[in-house]
């Protein structure tokens, strides 16, 4: 597991550039942004993931690789969200995101360690279509989650399914890597 230890920091590495570049650019124009749309922006980019696996080609440039980045970095977005839960117009300081998206990340790469070692890294087996299926059906869950008024009677949280996907997202970035996808 000490290799998936490092590439898990060298994906989530590639994708906190792209967000702190992103936060320089345009701020933390993101804290408007209510539950419901954080899961509707990951929900855009897991569809156009699905799409381009299913028809096999693309029109647009932004490959499959950008939108896993993507995705997890709009699942960081929503732990905070969550987190600071009120969403409104704020500009928060590049330093204090920074930590936040650090502290976020560990949260996951921890819950990702715990269940690698129970599951023996069984995502190593699986398909890009599955993660993509998988991200799919937690946005659903989450979706179903805010329909309840966020209760759950048995089952875990908006955040829990936020980390899944973020991980999700990241172990198809390492086996990317790796060339199997």
């Amino acid at each position: 597991m000490s290799n998936t230890n490092y590439q898990y920091d060298e994906a989530v590495k590639t994708c906190k550039d792209i967000f702190i570049k992103k936060t320089k650019d345009y701020g933390t124009a993101w804290r408007v942004l209510r539950t419901i749309s954080v899961v509707d922006q990951i929900f855009i980019k897991a569809l156009r993931i699905r799409t381009i696996q299913d028809l096999k080609k693309q029109k647009v440039g932004d490959d499959i690789v950008s939108e896993f980045k993507g995705i997890i970095n709009y699942a960081v977005i929503g732990l905070i969200q969550l987190e600071l839960n009120d969403p409104k117009v704020e500009e928060l300081s590049v330093d204090w995101v920074s930590e936040e998206y650090d502290k976020y990340i560990a949260f996951a790469k921890a819950t990702m360690m715990d269940k690698n070692h129970d599951y023996g890294e069984a995502w190593r087996e699986m398909s890009q279509e599955s993660f993509a299926d998988l991200i799919l059906m937690k946005l659903m869950r989450i979706k179903q989650i805010l329909v309840n008024d966020g209760q759950t009677i048995i089952s875990e949280g908006i955040d829990a399914n936020y980390v899944d996907i973020l991980n999700y997202s990241v172990f198809a970035l390492i086996l990317v890597d790796e060339g199997k996808h």
